[in-house]
């Protein structure tokens, strides 16, 4: 199915919104390109994070300074399904569905060599995308030249797993009335301002309008809510320990410096000991700490994009 278009967008360097078809969904993404200069280089291919309100809107700043400071590549920004402007089905997901997506969207549409650039605790897409139910970093390396992990979760998160029956008894609990009432009181500006500051941000003022408004607004429709109640229940909580280890293209872990963890287990790790446990794991790694905690494109765009264009224009 060929990608169709829609008139209205946001930002200068940004496609009008497009879609693509997957398991008779609708799924949703832009390209933003240089404005007045033909794109070179890799690609980017931008998975963002789950939460309430959160969808592609998340790189749109970073996006912005990429091409302020001189840099050229094509961006491909995706909406996972169940956020921004895709399909929001009522289902529980999982990092396999949404990397089944990705990889879909790989090979119909963007049909190249991608750098990929993960936030935070959406790492397990980028290491589930699957071909033919083989992991892609794994097996499928012509179509993934380059790893970048954003703020990447504490190893403790990303090498236990979570019981089955815990992951489903939460999914039960917030697919009910209560989570439907949790979900309308999440979505206000004052639980969004306040989270923001308590477990995202290194700054409460960087938790400014630009972020609170497109949190608000992409919470609008109570469907959103499955994609962010799939998030919380656990369902990506597995050992990843075998997956980085088998990542055999350059990897770039990008921590913050004042870098949390939501979850109780692994709270006590520092950003040094959790990017050193990363680097330990990859094959191909290196690492580098920039100012800011745990969304570092949004927080820290400047810095984040000055520690990652060296390795983005590398020729290796």
């Amino acid at each position: 199915m060929q990608p169709s278009t829609v008139t209205n967008t946001t930002n200068l360097t940004a496609s009008p919104s497009q879609f693509y078809s997957w398991q008779n969904y609708r799924c949703a993404y832009e390209v933003h390109q240089p404005t007045n200069t033909t794109p070179e280089g890799i690609p980017l291919l931008l998975i963002h994070p789950i939460g309430v309100g959160l969808s592609r809107q998340f790189w749109q700043r970073f996006c912005r300074e990429w091409y302020n400071t001189g840099q050229r590549n094509l961006i491909y920004n995706p909406d996972l399904l169940g956020c921004g402007e895709s399909d929001m089905p009522h289902v529980a997901y999982t990092p396999s569905d949404w990397a089944e997506q990705l990889q879909y969207f790989l090979q119909t549409v963007v049909q190249k060599p991608v750098i990929v650039i993960v936030q935070g605790a959406l790492l397990p897409i980028a290491l589930a995308l699957p071909a033919a139910g083989i992991a892609l970093v794994e097996k499928q390396s012509n179509l993934i030249a380059k790893l970048v992990l954003s703020g990447p979760p504490t190893w403790a998160l990303m090498t236990n797993k979570s019981p089955e029956w815990r992951q489903k008894l939460a999914w039960n609990l917030f697919d009910s009335p209560f989570g439907s009432a949790f979900y309308r009181y999440a979505r206000t500006r004052k639980f969004l301002h306040s989270f923001s500051t308590r477990q995202l941000f290194a700054s409460e003022n960087a938790v400014d309008a630009e972020w609170l408004n497109t949190l608000v607004a992409g919470a609008e429709n109570p469907a959103s809510r499955y994609a962010v109640f799939s998030f919380l229940a656990g369902f990506w909580r597995q050992d990843y320990t075998s997956s980085i280890a088998s990542i055999q293209q350059p990897t770039l872990v990008v921590m913050g410096e004042t870098a949390s963890s939501i979850s109780q287990k692994g709270k006590e790790e520092t950003p040094d000991e959790r990017l050193a446990h990363y680097l330990t794991c990859l094959p191909e790694g290196r690492g580098i700490k920039v100012n800011g905690r745990n969304v570092l494109p949004y927080e820290s765009t400047a810095e984040f994009i000055a520690a990652i264009a060296p390795f983005i224009n590398e020729i290796f």
